[in-house]
C-alpha cells in the first residue's frame, strides 16, 4: 500500500473497490483526477487480483482486506463499490471511518442474499425481461480451480461497450479470474442499513439490469441516474469524479424517497486526457499496488 498525506485537511479520503474481474487499474483515471482535485484516494486491489500477489479470496477475505485499509486512515472514507465490489463494501461498510457509501452499478446485498440472487424475489415480481440483452453467464469460463474467467468478447460487450475501442482492448486484457465462492455468499454484516449511501444506476448497463439496479437503489439514502454503461470510471471518468468530490468534501445528496426520478448529478469533473492507465506516486493516490507499465490506451 503507497500512502499519500497530500489529500486536503477538511476533505474525506475516497476508498476505491473494483469488482469481479477487476483490479485496482480500472479506478485509474477517477484516482488521478481525485488527488488533482486533492482528494486523497486509495484504489484497492483486491486479494489475488490486479498486482495482488496474494491468493483469490472469497467475499469475507475480500472485505477483510477493505476493513485493514479503512484501518489505516486518518480521516473518514467515501467507500465506493462497483459491481461486485458493492456486495465488499456491504460487508466492510460498517467500519468506524466510513461517512459514506456509494455503490455504482452494484450489489447492494441485504441479509441472507448473495451476488446470485440479489433482489431475486422484487426482481421475480416485477417481471424483468432480459430479451434482447447480452448474456453475461454465457462467457463464464469455469477453471478446474472453482474460478471462473470471462469471455474477451463477452467482457467487451457487457462491460466496455460505451468506451472507446482503444480503452476497452486495455481493460479486457487486464481482466483476471474470480473464485465463483465469492458471489455466492452472503455479507456478514448490511452496512447500508446503518450508513448513509448513495445508489448510482447506469441506465445502458450491459452487464447488471438498469431494472435491479433501481431495485437495489431503493435500499440507499439517495440515488441517481446516468445514462452510461457497466464501467462509467472509464468510459464517463469526470461523472464519477464530479460526484465523489461532492461527497469527499460533505456536499450533500438530496433524500431520494420514493426512488421513482432521477436526481441531478454533480457537475463532471473536467475529465483527464484519454492517456496510459497507470497511478504515478506523484499524484497524492493512495493504491494498493498500482498497476505498473500498462502501456498507453491511445489508439495509435
Amino acid at each position: 500500500m503507497k500512502r499519500s498525506d497530500r489529500g486536503a485537511g477538511d476533505a474525506a479520503a475516497v476508498v476505491l473497490i473494483h469488482g469481479a474481474w477487476h483490479g485496482a487499474w480500472c479506478w485509474q483515471r477517477v484516482a488521478d483526477a481525485l488527488a488533482a482535485a486533492g482528494v486523497s484516494a486509495v484504489a484497492v486491489d483486491l486479494p489475488g487480483h490486479g498486482d495482488s500477489s496474494e491468493p483469490l479470496g472469497d467475499l469475507h477475505a475480500d472485505a477483510d482486506l477493505v476493513t485493514s485499509v479503512l484501518d489505516s486512515l486518518d480521516r473518514p472514507a467515501v467507500l465506493v463499490g462497483h459491481s461486485y465490489g458493492g456486495a465488499v463494501i456491504t460487508d466492510a461498510g460498517r467500519h468506524p471511518a466510513v461517512a459514506h457509501l456509494v455503490y455504482i452499478s452494484a450489489l447492494a446485498l441485504d441479509e441472507g442474499e448473495s451476488c446470485v440472487n440479489a433482489a431475486s424475489a422484487e426482481a421475480a415480481a416485477t417481471g424483468l425481461s432480459h430479451e434482447g440483452r447480452p448474456d453475461l453467464g454465457a462467457g463464464f469460463v469455469p477453471g478446474d480451480d472453482g474460478t471462473v474467467t470471462i469471455d474477451p468478447h463477452v467482457a467487451r460487450e457487457c462491460f466496455y461497450h460505451d468506451c472507446d475501442p482503444a480503452t476497452a482492448d486495455w481493460a479486457v486484457g487486464k481482466l483476471g479470474p474470480q473464485r465463483l465462492t465469492s458471489l455466492q455468499q452472503e455479507p456478514r454484516e448490511v452496512a447500508w442499513r446503518h450508513r448513509s449511501s448513495t445508489y448510482v444506476v447506469c441506465a445502458n448497463d450491459q452487464a447488471s439490469h438498469p431494472g435491479l439496479q433501481r431495485l437495489l437503489a431503493r435500499r440507499c439514502t439517495s440515488s441517481l441516474e446516468w445514462p452510461t454503461g457497466h464501467s462509467p470510471f472509464l468510459s464517463r471518468p469526470g461523472q464519477v469524479v464530479g460526484l465523489l468530490l461532492g461527497l469527499a468534501f460533505g456536499r450533500r445528496l438530496p433524500s431520494t424517497i420514493d426512488h421513482r426520478r432521477d436526481l441531478p448529478s454533480f457537475p463532471g469533473f473536467e475529465e483527464p486526457r484519454r492517456r496510459g492507465p497507470h497511478i504515478r506516486e506523484s499524484t497524492g493516490v493512495n493504491p494498493i499496488r498500482p498497476a505498473r507499465g500498462a502501456g498507453p490506451v491511445q489508439p495509435p
